[in-house]
């Protein structure tokens, strides 16, 4: 059953065609990663998936859990079980982390333990991302992620700006919200992951494999070997093998 299918979608920012007649389907219990160069789309994907009024529908569908999304609000789509973690969170003064993860879930023995095991219980009196650095905001926007427990989770480059200690620590909490060692059959979240170098792929096991460029998915496939396509010929290449093909 597709969890989210993204329909002949077609997204335009102030005039500007960005995104050109994307087709992409994510299964139950899936977790897919998006692959793709500066500028080709994906951070755009994403926040159209999530509702941000900057990114305009120009055609096209948006159906989670059979639903149309399109139109809704970002507040509708969270409601409906769809949560992501930012790229660049919004820093907020003068509200406290640990007032917005009692907003997600008054259940404080979750607060805390999450925190712990993510090295975030220090951080509760802090104001909101201020201050925070790269691997600090992911693992912020990764506590509320995991207390809001969302059927999909989108990660926008979760890891961009994070050193190896923090990256190996923010796969391990992936790969638990996922529940990865289990069939997708049994899991209760199902994943988008958007990653430029792929460094994520390295603690995170993705199923599937979309590659988008110009605003386009060019190909898709099994996650390892699309990597290391990428790897060797660039997206470049990976282009034109498709042109070939």
């Amino acid at each position: 059953m597709g969890v989210l299918e993204v329909k002949d979608l077609e997204v335009s920012v102030e005039g500007k065609k960005i995104l050109n007649g994307i087709n992409l389907r994510i299964n139950s219990g899936e977790t897919c990663v998006l692959l793709g160069p500066n500028g080709s789309g994906k951070s755009t994907l994403m926040q159209t998936i999530i509702g941000n009024q900057k990114y305009h529908v120009d055609s096209g569908k948006i159906i989670f859990n059979g639903r149309n999304i399109i139109g809704m609000s970002p507040n509708e789509r969270v409601k409906l079980g769809i949560g992501i973690s930012f790229q660049y969170p919004p820093a907020v003064r003068g509200v406290k982390l640990i007032d917005i993860l009692r907003a997600i879930t008054n259940d404080k023995e979750a607060i805390k333990k999450i925190a712990k095991n993510i090295n975030m219980e220090n951080f509760f009196d802090r104001d909101l991302n201020m201050g925070f650095s790269g691997g600090e905001l992911k693992r912020s926007e990764l506590l509320q992620l995991l207390l809001l427990k969302p059927a999909l989770a989108l990660l926008d480059e979760p890891d961009s700006g994070v050193d190896i200690e923090n990256l190996e620590l923010i796969g391990g909490e992936i790969n638990k919200i996922l529940k990865k060692d289990i069939k997708p059959r049994f899991r209760e979240m199902s994943g988008l992951i958007i990653t430029h170098m792929g460094s994520i792929m390295q603690y995170v096991k993705a199923d599937r494999a979309f590659v988008i460029m110009n605003g386009s998915i060019i190909c898709s496939g099994n996650p390892e070997e699309i990597l290391e396509g990428i790897k060797e010929n660039g997206y470049e290449g990976c282009a034109e093998c498709m042109k070939q093909n």
